[in-house]
C-alpha cells in the first residue's frame, strides 16, 4: 500500500486573496514504513512574501526568486504523488492552495476522498487535547528540536512519524514484530523448552491403607458395594 505524506509553505493564509504555495514536501510511505522517496521543491510565487509567512518558514521573495514557478514542477509533483492517499495535517489549507495552483493551469484538482487528515484523526483519538504538529510530536516523543522554522521536507517527516503512531504505532502491521517469532525446531526455541521430568511414584503406605479401609467400614451403605 502506498500513502504520501504532504506539506506546503505558502505566502499567506489564503489562496483567494492571492497567496501562493511556495514549497511542496512529500513522504513516500509503503505499507506505512517510509520508504526512503520523497519530493521537495521550491517555487517562486511571483509576488512578496509577507513578513509573517516569512517569520513561519523563513524563505525570502530574494531566495524563491531562483527557483521554478508553479507551471515548471507541476507535472514532477503530480508524477510522484501518482493516484496514492495523501496524508496532510488541516488537509482543507494545503488542499486548497494545491487547487488553486492547478485551477490557475486549467488542471483537474486533487480530490478531497482520497485525502487522509491526520489533525482530525488526532481530534478523534484525543478529544480536547491540542492537535497540532508540535503537539503530537511531543505527544508521541518525536523529536523536533530541529523545527525552528516550518519547512515543507522537515514538516511532511514529522507528519509521517506522527501518522504511523496515531493509525496504531510505528509497527501498525506487526511486520518487524512478525520476524521475532521463532521456528520451533530453531536453536533459541530449543533453548527456552521446559525440561520434562518424569512423573513422581505415589506408593501406598501401609499406615494408609489401614486408615482408608476404617473410613471405608464407617460408611453407611456406600454405592461401590452394591
Amino acid at each position: 500500500m502506498r500513502e504520501v505524506v504532504l506539506d506546503t509553505e505558502t505566502t499567506g493564509l489564503n489562496p483567494s486573496s492571492g497567496h501562493r504555495v511556495v514549497e511542496i514536501g512529500c513522504v513516500e510511505l509503503s505499507n506505512h514504513v517510509p520508504s526512503g522517496s520523497v519530493y521537495q521543491q521550491y517555487i517562486n510565487p511571483e509576488r512578496d512574501m509577507p513578513e509573517e509567512a516569512f517569520n513561519v518558514h523563513g524563505l525570502s521573495q530574494k531566495f524563491l526568486a531562483g527557483h521554478p514557478i508553479f507551471t515548471d514542477i507541476v507535472d514532477d509533483f503530480l508524477a510522484f504523488i501518482g493516484d496514492a492517499p495523501l496524508v496532510i495535517h488541516n488537509a482543507s489549507f494545503d488542499l486548497g492552495f494545491l487547487n488553486a495552483e492547478l485551477a490557475g493551469l486549467q488542471r483537474s484538482p486533487l480530490s478531497s476522498t482520497h485525502v487522509i487528515d491526520t489533525m482530525s484523526l488526532a481530534q478523534n483519538k484525543f478529544p480536547g487535547a491540542r492537535a497540532n504538529l508540535n503537539a503530537l510530536c511531543q505527544r508521541f516523543g518525536i523529536d523536533i528540536s530541529d523545527r525552528s522554522l516550518h519547512g515543507a521536507l522537515l514538516d511532511a517527516r514529522l507528519l509521517a512519524e506522527v501518522y504511523l503512531e496515531l493509525v496504531g504505532g510505528r509497527q501498525p502491521d506487526l511486520e518487524l514484530a512478525s520476524t521475532q517469532i521463532r521456528e520451533p525446531n530453531s536453536k533459541s526455541f530449543g533453548q527456552r523448552q521446559r525440561r520434562i521430568r518424569s512423573p513422581r511414584p505415589h506408593i501406598v503406605s501401609d499406615a494408609e491403607s489401614v486408615a482408608h479401609a476404617e473410613l471405608v467400614s464407617a460408611l453407611k451403605d456406600p454405592i461401590w458395594r452394591d
